[in-house]
């Protein structure tokens, strides 16, 4: 603590007599403050951190999943090598790092997603957003605990009565507004609905697919009077999941030695997602000074993964003087089964308070209680099997026949847990923007405490930030943030490799610093914004995991360290006059050292990514517009297969390369003042678009099957495809 209330001491002298003061040419002195302002502001957030999306061009971004995490990952700091997910990596950190609020309440993710086919839509609905706040890390204190990074988003109440929608190959979308003619009461209703079936069908496989997403939300509020107002989110979604593969040919291996394998399958697989919230808040705001909010909330989810499923395979060479193909080079099969249930409900209540002295201080203190139940059974094994020899069963070199030893399971895990923990945090922050000499300086300092009944932790994690802003002909702006950020275990944390969860575990931690500078300039009479950030995390307590496809499995075990650091770097502004576009590029790596056996990447080691988001229309016919998302990622390393050794299994899985059109004709748009007649005299705006996904039609790998050579003992690594090119028919319109 000494080193905080230090700097602060220091700084006091400065907040007092900082401000503005100005004199007038008679004798009468006038004293007044005036608000410090930096760069564009970032909406409904004072933290310098955070990166503002336009809610605008988050929606017209061609994405599969629907959400706004598509132009997310465009970003610099953002990583993902699957479109069909909305999940993302930030910074060397996995999908469970993250952290997501709508209207600054906390939202969960479904847990049993293990592949990125399972999981359907984004929790968030672009048609209700109306403001978009992503921090890549060094974020405020009054954020919870996480190790990566922070995406807000705020939903808008309506003005007047809407109705929207959207219809495509893939689904639709419903939105209806409604407000009052005194604007006391606003409403705002979406559902959704959507089928990847055809997406899925351009797989190079032979699988019948049955996808279906839906999901329903609300956003209620009732102004009692210009100091309180009351408000509700309601959502409610049910993703279920059926799969019925038949066979599946992939050729992999090198050039001089290429590699073909024949997968024939049998089984399906049945999984349900469901997932329930509902958060009821009160805002009073007696003056403009304070600001006092009542949060009370509730989360339910309900999941069901069942399948069972055995494939048999055959792994082909080729000679390498004839090219003609070895009849057989080794054949087996396995069989993976599973049934695990999940309920996981969360239920509490937040308080926060905000007092603004002038325009340039605020004090802001939080705090939350939550109370949790977690019923878990699991059930889930894999038998491997070649030549009629099952895998790790040892063999009789004499005579397999005569094998005497006990037949095993390649892996079981079985487990049945309930837990009902309590988890309290809590936070206090004082930022302050004044002038120092001709320069703009910004200060945020606070910390936030937190326990969790079940493991018996508290943790304790001051953050700050600091940013100047000198004055120069050029506009510049220098930050600092960090601080010590922890990452609170929860059902996936906690649960080892053999089923059971582990009251021993302990938070992950990350002492951070990030160090940033934004340059704002004119090229071509357009604005255009450059941002660069160094950044470097030193970890403890690292729980080791696996990436099977999408899935996180951790070993349930505080026995590691790590460290990442990189640079990103952002190019922003209007390529095209009027529109914003960017330009990202960013070199990143993650390492972590497992029982001090040495460094080796982390399963989502980045290092280089470049990505572009791009938005243009025709200067002749300005309806017709386009926006292109562009990724190129290096592979991450593939990860070593669960219950294996990961220093044996360091190899990489090839580059993520994609390019995602949007095509869009605007029939009506009111904004251009032209008249309509007749029925279409209804509309306020109407397009009809082309979404080209995988445009290139580029065979992308998310993960790696592991098929075990019984013959020498070695594990093949036959990549899982993603999907190519699809195009998709879109309608909007909005009345």
């Amino acid at each position: 603590m000494k080193k905080l209330v230090l700097p602060l001491s220091l700084l006091a002298p400065l907040f007092v007599f900082s401000q503005t003061k100005k004199k007038d040419t008679a004798t009468t002195r006038v004293n007044y403050i005036e608000e410090v302002v930096f760069q564009k502001q970032t909406g409904n957030t004072s933290d310098l951190s955070a990166v503002k999306i336009s809610a605008k061009d988050a929606k017209n971004v061609a994405s599969i999943s629907g959400g706004i995490e598509g132009i997310l990952k465009t970003l610099p700091s953002v990583n993902s090598n699957t479109e069909l997910s909305s999940q993302y990596m930030v910074r060397g950190g996995n999908y469970d790092e993250n952290l997501i609020y709508i209207n600054d309440i906390e939202i969960y993710r479904p847990f049993l997603i293990r592949n990125s086919q399972q999981e359907g839509m984004s929790i968030i609905n672009p048609d209700m957003v109306s403001t978009v706040n992503f921090s890549a890390g060094g974020f405020e204190a009054r954020y919870g605990d996480k190790m990566s990074s922070a995406l807000n988003i705020y939903y808008r109440e309506p003005k007047k009565f809407e109705l929207s929608g959207e219809a495509s190959l893939i689904g639709g979308r419903l939105t209806t507004g409604l407000a009052s003619k005194n604007k006391k009461l606003t409403a705002l209703f979406s559902g959704r609905y959507r089928n990847t079936n055809l997406v899925l069908n351009t797989l190079n496989e032979d699988t019948d697919f049955n996808p279906t997403y839906w999901d329903f939300q609300s956003y209620i509020n009732y102004h009692v009077s210009d100091k309180f107002s009351l408000s509700f989110i309601g959502y409610y979604s049910k993703n279920d999941y059926e799969m019925v593969p038949k066979a599946k040919s992939v050729t992999f291996g090198s050039l001089q030695q290429p590699i073909t394998v024949n997968i024939g399958y049998a089984g399906r697989e049945e999984d349900m997602y469901k997932n329930m919230m509902g958060t009821f808040s009160m805002n009073y705001k007696p003056s403009d000074k304070w600001r006092f909010t009542l949060d009370s909330f509730s989360y339910q989810n309900r999941e069901k993964e069942y399948y069972t499923i055995h494939s048999q395979y055959e792994l082909q060479t080729f000679d390498q003087t004839t090219g003609a193909p070895v009849v057989s080079y080794d054949v087996g099969g396995q069989i993976e089964s599973a049934r695990n249930d999940l309920f996981v409900r969360t239920y509490g209540t937040q308080f926060r308070a905000r007092f603004s002295p002038n325009v340039n201080s605020d004090f802001e203190v939080g705090f939350k209680y939550e109370k949790e139940n977690l019923k878990d059974l699991t059930n889930e094994w894999k038998l491997v099997d070649s030549a009629g020899y099952s895998t790790p069963r040892p063999a009789n070199i004499l005579d397999p026949r005569l094998n005497e030893a006990d037949l095993e399971l390649f892996y079981s895990i079985s487990g049945k847990n309930h837990i009902e923990p309590t988890r309290l945090s809590a936070y206090a922050q004082y930022s302050q923007k004044f002038y120092w000499g001709s320069s703009k300086v910004f200060v945020n300092v606070g910390a936030r405490v937190a326990n969790w009944s079940f493991n018996k932790e508290t943790i304790f994690s001051p953050r700050f930030q600091f940013a100047i802003k000198p004055d120069w002909d050029s506009d510049m702006l220098f930050k600092v943030n960090g601080g010590i950020y922890y990452q609170s275990p929860f059902y996936k944390e906690i649960k080892d490799l053999e089923g059971n969860f582990n009251s021993d575990i302990k938070s992950q931690r990350s002492i951070q610093l990030v160090l940033a500078n934004d340059y704002e300039f004119e090229m071509y009479d357009r604005p255009f914004k450059l941002t660069t950030e160094l950044y470097y995390k030193k970890m403890d307590n690292v729980i080791p995991y696996y990436m099977d496809n999408v899935r996180i499995r951790y070993s349930g075990q505080n026995n590691a360290s790590g460290y990442a650091y990189g640079i990103d770097t952002r190019l922003y502004g209007e390529f095209v006059p009027g529109i914003d576009s960017w330009l990202s590029a960013s070199y990143a790596r993650a390492y972590e050292n497992i029982d001090g056996r040495g460094n080796i990447p982390r399963p989502t080691d980045q290092r280089l990514r470049f990505a572009m988001f791009y938005q243009d229309y025709m200067p002749s016919f300005p309806s017709m517009r386009v926006n292109l998302t562009l990724v190129y990622a290096m592979g991450l390393p593939n990860g070593a297969p669960v219950f294996t050794d990961p220093y044996q299994y360091q190899n990489t899985l090839p580059s993520y390369k994609r390019v995602d059109l949007g095509l869009s004709k605007v029939f009506i748009d009111r904004k251009d003042n032209k008249k309509t007649y007749g029925f279409w005299s209804n509309f306020e705006e109407l397009t009809l678009g082309v979404q080209v996904f995988n445009a290139f039609n580029i065979n992308n790998t998310v993960a790696n099957q592991w098929i075990t050579d019984y013959n020498s003992n070695l594990m093949y690594p036959v990549p899982v495809r993603l999907t190519g090119r699809f195009f998709n028919l879109k309608l909007e319109f909005k009345l």
